[in-house]
């Protein structure tokens, strides 16, 4: 296979993106980490400083590595921030961020990217999603939305790219021991109304000792690597413990109470 594929990445200041670009760097590609303020790189990643809220910071980022390597050969749209909170309480504000950035974010770069796959008739999307996109998360409504609209985007996608040979693969993490942890913006009352505090942290015990435990992100960027080294690879990959993999299964099977019931036991909601 031809080791000079040029690749974005999004999001590589830490966790999945910084571990993908630097093991995909030293395996021969031709990296481009995309961060949205000054971050620390492997020597081997070349960095750009692109907001992909920024409509223009992402075209801006685009043409500069057009000039400077003239294809994209895979767009790997990792960008994303964390919240947790309930539905009700959470600030418009952050809301919109939330969206912005791990929705319409994607949005920007596939749409500054198209036209130069379009052109070179192919190219590899990959879209990372998460167990949330398949299922909803209790106090992680809006970040479940978010992924779910990803996953109805993808799927659109890959059919409308079929005829440019431009693959669409969507990966879905399951629970990994990254930063996202620490820096997952929570929200437990709001405007005097306290109402959800308890069952939240209750129900944030069983997220963050999941998440603790979990595995680390060199496992996801390895896969990423032997994904890209395929012929043929799947649509999906659903990368996360068996248990998880097996609720995205039952939750196909079973009738939607039942399933709900043992999420609502899972995460301790009484």
């Amino acid at each position: 296979m031809n080791m000079s594929k040029v690749v974005l990445i999004t999001g590589v200041s830490a966790g999945f993106g910084r571990h993908t670009a630097t093991l995909l760097a030293h395996k021969g590609y031709i990296v481009y980490g995309a961060c949205r303020s000054e971050c620390d790189h492997d020597p081997l990643v070349h960095a750009i400083r692109m907001d992909v809220t920024d409509v223009q910071a992402v075209q801006n980022g685009i043409k500069a590595i057009m000039e400077q390597e003239g294809r994209i050969d895979i767009l790997i749209n990792n960008a994303g921030i964390h919240t947790g909170g309930a539905i009700e309480i959470y600030p418009y504000e952050d809301i919109r961020l939330q969206m912005e950035t791990n929705f319409m974010g994607v949005i920007h770069t596939i749409k500054a990217v198209l036209p130069v796959m379009r052109k070179q008739e192919s190219g590899t999307i990959i879209n990372i999603s998460s167990i949330g996109g398949l299922m909803g998360l209790p106090f992680m409504g809006y970040y479940s939305a978010c992924k779910f609209a990803l996953e109805g985007l993808s799927e659109s996608l890959r059919m409308e790219l079929r005829q440019f040979n431009i693959r669409v693969i969507v990966i879905n993490p399951g629970d990994f021991h990254t930063k996202n942890t620490a820096n997952r913006k929570n929200i437990f009352a709001a405007d005097n109304i306290h109402d959800y505090e308890n069952q939240f942290r209750k129900t944030l015990e069983v997220i963050e000792r999941e998440e603790i435990n979990g595995w680390q992100p060199e496992v996801l960027a390895r896969k990423i690597y032997h994904i890209l080294e395929k012929k043929k690879p799947d649509d999906r990959y659903i990368i996360a413990s068996w248990k998880q993999k097996l609720a995205v299964r039952v939750k196909c099977l079973l009738p939607e109470p039942w399933f709900t019931a043992i999420l609502r036991n899972y995460y301790n909601i009484r």
